[in-house]
């Protein structure tokens, strides 16, 4: 089974001195390595020429964001599996093994996540995808290990094997195969959330996208976009809502969308409060571009085969912010 690890690049020689020799390390024997360069203006490709001759370079002819930077690089790369990997991410021994073997045991499993932990403090859950992604009746993404802002320690409660909603675009393996099947990411997201919408898309197909506990990765993230970021604030609210548009079944579609749109105007408001109306005008600004995108997502939506039922009987913003409930196994 070919294995392609693809780290997706833009401006990031620093991230790639420090992480790339774990990669190289620790991956070299199972699988061939690729920088996916997307148009770069520093010395990173340079630099990965000189210092790893071994390490294949896709250079990208224009910066299209994560989605378009994949989906253009990855035309490029003879693999059965590909493993979609941040520049910010430090690998670990035998990282690779437990999720090939599952590829290999399971034909209908299509995406797999491995245990994100928070390469700055490496008892806890990194915010990206922790143990495993999954998403409420209102199209809010949540995780294993990961609810809202509060992070979870590693005690070895999430060191299985389970299925999930939705696996971290910061580390995601995929069958090759299906993500031709899927034509790749949407482009229309650039970036943030639209692995999201690929395993929406794939569980559509009936495949199935599972956690892998026994690999673990070190995430530092918020290497592109820190949280404090308005444009992180942007892309984040208006992609849910274009998630919400394009995948949620259409007996619940105007309910969730009315919803969502609620639920967005009291976040701008707790940014208000909170002093922070740059974050305010963000999700102001993600809705304009929600109503602008409306009908190309429609569109979008009618190309799907089925809407899949998701977790319809849980509001983690309730939950969270009105019941307390910070954890996971808190969730009811």
């Amino acid at each position: 089974m070919k294995t392609a690890v693809v780290i997706l690049n833009w401006n990031g020689q620093k991230l790639l001195e420090q992480f790339l020799p774990s990669v190289i390390n620790f991956s070299s024997e199972e699988a061939t390595i690729y920088v996916a360069d997307n148009a770069s203006t520093d010395t990173s490709i340079r630099f990965v020429k000189e210092h790893y001759p071994s390490v294949k370079i896709i250079e990208n002819a224009i910066n299209g964001g994560y989605a378009k930077g994949y989906n253009d690089a990855l035309q490029y790369v003879d693999a059965d599996i590909y493993c979609l990997l941040n520049s910010d991410i430090e690998v670990t021994k035998n990282w690779l093994t437990p999720i090939i073997n599952l590829f290999k045991k399971e034909e209908n499993t299509a995406i797999i996540q491995p245990k994100l932990l928070d390469f700055k403090d490496k008892t806890k859950f990194e915010y990206a995808g922790a143990g495993g992604g999954f998403i409420d009746l209102f199209g809010y993404p949540y995780c294993r290990g990961r609810v809202f802002n509060h992070l979870e320690k590693d005690n070895g409660q999430f060191n299985d094997v389970s299925e999930i909603f939705w696996a971290s675009g910061a580390c995601l393996f995929i069958r090759s195969k299906v993500y031709h099947q899927l034509d790749g990411f949407d482009e229309d997201y650039f970036a943030h959330q639209e692995e999201i919408d690929l395993c929406w898309r794939a569980q559509n197909k009936g495949y199935q996208v599972k956690y892998v506990g026994s690999s673990t990765v070190y995430h530092v993230g918020g290497a592109t976009l820190q949280e404090t970021n308005p444009n992180k604030t942007f892309l984040n609210f208006r992609n849910s809502l274009l998630n919400v548009t394009k995948n949620v079944p259409k007996r619940w579609f105007l309910f969730v969308v009315f919803s969502r749109l609620l639920l967005d105007g009291i976040a701008g408001i707790k940014f208000l409060i909170e002093l922070r109306p740059i974050h305010t005008w963000a999700i102001i600004k993600a809705h304009f571009s929600f109503y602008r995108n409306f009908n190309t997502f429609l569109k979008k939506r009618k190309k799907l085969q089925k809407k899949l039922d998701y977790n319809l009987h849980t509001s983690v913003v309730w939950q969270y912010f009105a019941l307390g409930r910070k954890k996971f196994e808190d969730l009811k």
